[in-house]
């Protein structure tokens, strides 16, 4: 897997935090839902007094019982026969609050609707007759449609006549009075729509009401009451809303929260509102971010309700409700798609009072403020997710670019086609690039070193070789004892020369493995060196050897043996270059964290380009290679100087100084 990749699956796990946040909020919306309708329940029982203070000594009205409900309107309507201007026009399905009677046998229908003012009833009677008969003054016994409207006042009946006269306004007759005109009575018949628009004085709430429809028929004329059995004993309560109890709840309310009252047949009694205070955001003055954390929350809020139960339908505008449907508590759902939490409370009379607390209010609670944090977190989470893809783009892009720059500087044999720019960046990756630039630099030194050490031993080995078949040659046509005798002596000095590289390369070859298995330990390096060098000067009486620097207290953490070996090749490449009675300073000195041993001796100057060759193998100034010592002569001394160094952690140079060279090698310090 890729970094990118990698990167990418450990930035989706920082989504765990706006879903653990999300848990948190639906638990949340839960305890405050539980905690709200225990509120509501505490509510409603403090409302009860007050409804039940309103609705004493009225009759409850059973379920199934037929009624005329009158709504209540705030402003008078205009008699002209339709229904414009009535409350359900422009209702996309106003037949739920239609009233009506089951149908006739020979299938007319009545349904109607009532509202009442302060100081009127409105009814609209709608009939699906086809053909209605008009009435003619003419003949006024002739049979024609008509309604007769009955009410109950001061324990009298009062009963109305309203005669199908054709389109336009009508006039109401008082039965038994000669056709006189009851003017209190107004309305206005249209015939196309088949329906009466109806005005009356407002009858007390609960006074009896009852509608009678007559036409004619086969028989004479048919009558159609509603309900059944004769007309006193047919008729219906009027039930209306209360104004004074709706007022006296609304003060209850909390912003947020609908009441109802209903009664058990379900028709509503008082419905009361009091809407939340919803400040919807100027979109013009908003930020982007403010745009952002809007639609976040909305989403919250749709995640909230997708999560919460599963709400039952209510429409609250209904005059009548089911409330066989309706639990002691529940979540409901209005038409306008706004779920509320809900409670019913027993009124006695098997009277109801519903209470409503939109969930809004919750989701305000629950979500406004977490929910801007969560959103602000989700924001910059995806941010943070987009900053660590470009990041990783980056890095891929970097470490392409270092791994295309190490194939380019290394060809298929592995030899080192060019030096490795390192990277400036300060970080790993410019670590890493460096510390390949310097592989890559220590390779280019290593294979050119392998190159001249080839070179340099075919050098080394050709000269004794050529002695040897040259010696051998000759000895073949030698004619005397002492020209044999002498190709002999070269011959033999030849093969001690050979003997004497192999020697020296296989001391190299076993120090390297030495130093893989050497063992170390801490040690004072300065009585290391204060008895060899008096040991040096006792074996070397010809030359002033001495040791300059502290007696104690530089720790070495090492393999003391291989620096002895260390110092005595520097001690004898110093002999070999120093005059006899000349001087060998071996000194040592504390440079901060290093110690910094040297070996001077007086004599001729290091050439200025041999001062680092000089520690590779096969490097000799010595101009008389036949004397000198076996293992110097071969340029393998300074080599295995500068191999323990290394192996100690430490460096090795040369330096031209007046009188003489000095050799510094540089450990780190215990």
């Amino acid at each position: 897997m890729t970094l990118k990749r990698q990167l990418f699956v450990a930035s989706l796990l920082m989504l765990l935090i706006p879903w653990a946040g999300l848990q948190f909020v639906l638990e949340l919306d839960q305890a405050l839902r539980d905690q709200a309708a225990e509120q509501l329940r505490h509510q409603a029982q403090r409302m009860k007094p007050v409804t039940a203070k309103y609705l004493a000594g009225q009759a409850s009205v059973a379920a199934g019982q037929p009624v005329i409900y009158a709504d209540i309107i705030s402003r008078p309507l205009n008699l002209d026969g339709y229904r414009e201007d009535w409350p359900v026009y422009g209702i996309q399905d106003p037949q739920p609050f239609w009233q009506s009677l089951a149908p006739a046998n020979d299938g007319t229908r009545l349904q109607w609707l009532a509202v009442a003012d302060a100081r009127y009833l409105y009814l609209l009677l709608q009939t699906n007759r086809a053909t209605p008969a008009i009435f003619n003054p003419a003949e006024p016994t002739q049979p024609h449609d008509q309604f007769t409207l009955s009410w109950q006042q001061n324990g009298e009946t009062l009963r109305r006549i309203v005669r199908n006269t054709g389109p336009g306004r009508i006039n109401s007759i008082i039965p038994g009075s000669g056709n006189r005109s009851d003017r209190l009575i107004s309305g206005h018949w249209q015939t196309t729509a088949r329906q009466l628009e109806l005005r009356l004085p407002r009858p007390d709430t609960g006074t009896r009401v009852g509608i009678e429809l007559t036409w004619p028929s086969a028989g004479g004329h048919r009558v159609y009451w509603l309900g059944t059995g004769s007309a006193e004993s047919t008729l219906v309560p009027l039930i209306t809303r209360e104004p004074e109890l709706e007022e006296s709840l609304t003060r209850l309310l909390d912003p947020g929260q609908q009441a109802r009252v209903l009664e058990p047949g379900g028709w509503v009694r008082a419905r009361a509102e009091r809407p939340a205070a919803k400040a919807r955001p100027v979109f013009d003055n908003l930020t982007a971010l403010e745009i952002v954390e809007q639609i976040s929350l909305n989403g919250l809020r749709a995640l909230v309700r997708f999560h919460q139960p599963e709400p039952i339908a209510v429409n609250p505008d209904l005059p009548q409700s089911g409330t066989g449907i309706l639990p002691p508590e529940a979540l409901v759902q209005h038409p306008d798609g706004d779920n509320l939490l809900m409670i019913t409370q027993d009124l006695g009379n098997d009277r109801i009072l519903i209470l409503e607390e939109s969930l809004d209010q919750l989701l305000t609670l629950s979500g406004s403020t977490l929910g801007a944090v969560i959103t602000r977190s989700l924001l910059l989470i995806l941010g943070l997710m987009l900053v660590l893809l470009g990041y990783a783009s980056w890095l891929s892009w970097r470490i392409t670019r270092l791994q295309r720059a190490v194939t380019a500087s290394v060809d298929e044999d592995g030899r080192i086609l060019q030096p490795l720019q390192p990277a400036r960046a300060g970080d790993e990756l410019g670590d890493l690039s460096r510390q390949f630039s310097l592989l890559v630099d220590r390779l280019q030194g290593y294979t050119g070193y392998l190159e001249s050490f080839s070179r340099r031993l075919s050098h080394e080995l050709k000269t004794p070789v050529a002695v040897v078949r040259s010696s051998l040659d000759n000895l073949r046509h030698a004619s005397t004892d002492q020209e044999r005798n002498n190709y002999i002596q070269r011959a033999n000095s030849a093969t001690d020369r050979l003997s004497q590289i192999l020697q020296g390369m296989s001391e190299a070859a076993r120090l390297e493995q030495a130093l893989d298995h050497a063992e170390k330990e801490t040690f004072d390096l300065a009585d290391v060196l204060t008895q060899t060098t008096a040991a040096y000067q006792s074996l070397d009486p010809d030359h002033r050897i001495h040791y300059q620097g502290p007696s104690s207290g530089t720790a070495l953490h090492g393999s003391p043996e291989l620096l002895v070996q260390m110092l005595d090749k520097l001690v004898d490449n110093a002999r070999d270059f120093t005059p006899s009675g000349g001087q060998i300073e071996v000194a040592l000195k504390v440079r901060g964290p290093l110690l910094e041993l040297s070996v001077f001796n007086t004599g001729s100057r290091l050439p200025e380009h041999l001062t680092h060759e000089i520690f590779s193998p096969f490097v000799s100034l010595r101009e008389d290679q036949a004397s000198a010592r076996g293992e110097g002569h071969l340029g393998q001394g300074l080599l295995i100087v500068r191999l323990i160094a290394e192996h100690h952690g430490g460096s090795v140079q040369a330096l031209n100084e007046p009188g003489g060279v000095r050799f510094v090698v540089s450990l780190p310090r215990r």
